[in-house]
């Protein structure tokens, strides 16, 4: 029976306990972390031979979720933005819902962006076999076949210990150690691995029954959707009134209707530094270098350089990554306090924790090179026949210096063609705008100057992108 499925990839966490690497504007599921390929990437390509994916994400990622899936041929189904986050539980509702308006017997692959599967055959198969069975209405779930009593995960134990799919007794929480090595000796439990098989009406069907408060809100806000480009804006308000909570707790704990699939088949969902060194490769001391790293009698250490080098002299079991604007030096069995860090960034009213120092736009990037009182030093780089929004400053002024490519500038109203080496001035309350209408990236040096430099000091006139 031919079945049509629909991988619907959810891409709205932030990741915090992979900073500095991964912060609230571009984590870790948008990074290259275990391959060329970014987490999104590797997700979708999972499941290249099914329908176009359905892609659940937050408004701040959906030009970056948007163009990392078409660059790797995946032009989706639907992106679907969630204005405020509510958890796996209305997220998948709404990706079900978009799957039944192509069609009224789809069927959902529900897969977290941020998680690495090494042996992707044996789970494309894994797949596969559950599709007859989803068929029946049931809500299919995959366990991981724990390695070890892992007390970072939650667990789902099986209703027999046959090793194949089976009724689900109960989804259990993450355990002391103790409790871990009684599961996983007991060969009925299972890692949760978040991911899921089963038609779209039948999650709705059973979302509505154990949990008709998400169903109606979700239901309500696909209902008022609105498309934007490429994207669907689902109605804010009917979707904020939606309970937060997960699949787990919604929908497959209060199921009589779930079923458990147990696959091995290399998964982890990298959810922190030791968790990263244990699936990258490493050298015969078992080290994994990352950038322009050298170790020197040093064993079991995940060093990461963005810009620098790096070198490390007698240690074991270190973290130290290095991005533009912050290094995180950690022991492997501290590496869960990172959230720490990151609410110690809220909580002073810093901002590494939200964006790098290098911020991708729609249209490409800026890095914030250099800063003092009153000037700040930009690079900026723009697509080949990308723009950015006609807007002005009330606070600065711009001068730009291209070093390569070519810069179409506008500034109040006169158009001008720049070229290497050639530079133009914008005034404070000018209105401008930067085209690149060439074949190749621009390039070019921003210098501001004037009494407040903030990134919201901008007023938008027009932009293709529909920023306002």
């Amino acid at each position: 029976m031919e079945h049509k499925v629909y991988p619907v990839i959810l891409s709205g966490g932030s990741g915090t306990r992979l900073w500095p690497l991964s912060r609230k504007h571009y984590p870790k599921q948008l990074l290259k972390l275990t391959s060329s390929y970014t987490m999104l990437q590797e997700t979708a390509l999972r499941l290249t031979g099914f329908e176009k994916p359905i892609a659940v994400c937050n408004d701040t990622h959906r030009f970056m979720v948007a163009e990392q899936l078409q660059e790797i041929g995946q032009n989706p189904t639907a992106i679907i933005l969630e204005p405020v986050a509510r958890n796996t539980a209305p997220a998948i509702a709404l990706a079900a819902f978009a799957a039944l308006e192509q069609n009224a017997d789809a069927t959902l692959v529900v897969l977290p962006a941020d998680h690495v599967i090494e042996d992707v055959n044996a789970f494309q198969n894994a797949v596969l076999s559950v599709l007859d069975v989803a068929q029946n209405d049931s809500l299919v779930t995959f366990g991981v076949v724990p390695s070890k009593p892992e007390t970072g995960y939650g667990y789902i134990q099986a209703s027999d210990d046959s090793g194949t799919i089976s009724s689900i007794a109960q989804f259990v929480e993450k355990p002391d150690l103790i409790t871990a090595e009684h599961y996983v000796n007991s060969g009925k439990f299972y890692w949760n691995s978040g991911m899921f098989v089963f038609k779209a009406q039948a999650y709705l069907n059973e979302l509505s029954n154990n949990n008709p408060d998400i169903y109606k809100h979700t239901k309500m806000a696909w209902d008022n959707s609105t498309r934007d480009l490429d994207f669907i804006r689902v109605d804010k308000e009917a979707f904020s009134q939606s309970p937060d909570d997960s699949i787990d707790y919604a929908v497959m704990e209060n199921t009589r209707k779930g079923m458990v699939l147990p696959i091995n088949v290399g998964w982890s969902d990298v959810g922190s530094f030791s968790a990263l060194w244990e699936v990258l490769d490493k050298d015969e001391s078992g080290n994994v270098s990352l950038g322009d790293v050298k170790h020197i009698d040093s064993n079991n250490c995940l060093v990461q350089s963005e810009n620098q080098f790096v070198a490390t002299i007698g240690v074991q079991d270190l973290i130290v990554i290095g991005t533009k604007d912050s290094i995180l030096v950690a022991h492997k069995d501290e590496v869960q306090k990172v959230k720490e860090v990151v609410n110690h960034l809220k909580n002073t009213g810093r901002t590494e924790h939200l964006l790098h120092r290098e911020v991708y736009r729609p249209w490409g990037s800026y890095d914030s090179i250099e800063s003092g009182k009153r000037y700040q030093v930009k690079r900026i780089v723009v697509k080949p026949g990308a723009s950015l929004s006609l807007q002005m400053h009330h606070h600065r002024a711009e001068h730009w210096i291209v070093v390569s490519g070519t810069a179409l500038v506008e500034v109040d109203a006169k158009e001008t063609l720049l070229t290497e080496n050639e530079s133009v001035y914008i005034p404070l309350g000018a209105t401008h705008r930067l085209t690149n209408p060439g074949k190749i990236q621009l390039e070019l040096i921003e210098v501001q100057s004037g009494s407040y430099l903030g990134e919201d000091d901008i007023v938008r006139f027009e932009d293709v992108f529909g920023r306002c």
